[in-house]
């Protein structure tokens, strides 16, 4: 059975309007996922160098503390600055300076789940400590 012009009328429009809902829908995924990729990345980096700062010789845990706040501050959003938390242990049998990153896991933009990303970074202490 055919279907006459006058039928399919108006059909464009609504073809258009379903596969862009669902276009849409699959772009902003994307940069979703892309977001909580940057914070992770970020928080890994800044929890790595917290860790390195902390574990030279002239420098202690607050000093790996401040200088982590400092790299979250500067890459994140204030609201994903997170909370740092810095102790020695060892590693191998080695002293080394543990640095430990939690934050938000941003869900739908900025917001998300508090706590729900954490990073966790070691250095070995350099000897003079």
């Amino acid at each position: 059975m055919k279907l006459r012009a006058s039928q399919e009328r108006g059909s464009a429009v609504v073809e258009f309007t379903l596969v862009s809902v669902l276009l849409v829908t699959l772009f902003l995924a994307i940069v979703q996922i892309g977001l909580v990729i940057h914070v992770r990345n970020t928080l890994v980096a800044s929890a790595a160098e917290g860790a390195r700062y902390a574990a030279n010789a002239n420098r202690g845990p607050a000093d790996g503390a401040d200088r982590t706040r400092t790299l979250l501050a500067s890459s994140l959003s204030a609201r994903l600055g997170g909370d740092v938390h810095v102790r020695t242990t060892e590693v191998g049998g080695a002293p080394a300076v543990e640095v430990t990153v939690t934050t938000t896991l941003p869900v739908f933009g900025l917001l998300g789940v508090e706590r729900g990303l954490s990073a966790t970074a070691h250095a070995i202490a350099e000897p003079g400590r």
